[in-house]
């Protein structure tokens, strides 16, 4: 059963409730949430109230799905989201990220991973995998940096 969520509106910060109300869950669950996952750190400002980000109401979505769509145990969401971002050099938190694509084998994973990353070297105007000269060192750590603050943002 796939539950339809409404869209996440374009704001920098959501607090617990909105976050409650975007991803149908209750805020007790989102406060236990923070305390099993180490994805979700939401920012606390005064009294100690819960500003969450665009990326982490993503996760909040993700793990929503693996525990209550695809019958994950707390451990095994875990594992899950910890195996995606080590193991196949994924963000999780993108949009891109369906459930169909967890059950393809991990050569179509990684082909349209190639493809999305000749997208992302457009997008930053990097030279693309085929790229008729090799990148030293310093050119792919200039790269690598480029990315994990686009993919910051």
């Amino acid at each position: 059963m796939v539950t339809y969520l409404p869209a996440i509106p374009a704001k920098r910060y959501f607090t617990i409730g909105e976050v409650a109300d975007l991803c149908d869950v209750k805020p007790h669950v989102l406060r236990y949430w923070e305390q099993e996952f180490v994805q979700l750190k939401p920012m606390k400002r005064r009294g100690n109230r819960r500003y969450y980000q665009h990326h982490e109401v993503l996760m909040v979505r993700r793990i929503r799905e693996l525990l209550y769509e695809q019958g994950f145990t707390i451990s095994g969401a875990r594992n899950r989201l910890r195996g995606l971002v080590v193991g196949h050099g994924r963000d999780v938190t993108t949009d891109s990220l369906r459930t169909h694509e967890l059950a393809q084998p991990v050569n179509a994973i990684t082909a349209e991973a190639l493809a999305q990353s000749h997208l992302l070297a457009e997008m930053l105007e990097l030279p693309s995998c085929e790229s008729p000269t090799p990148l030293g060192i310093e050119e792919v750590k200039e790269n690598l940096l480029q990315i994990r603050a686009l993919l910051s943002l």
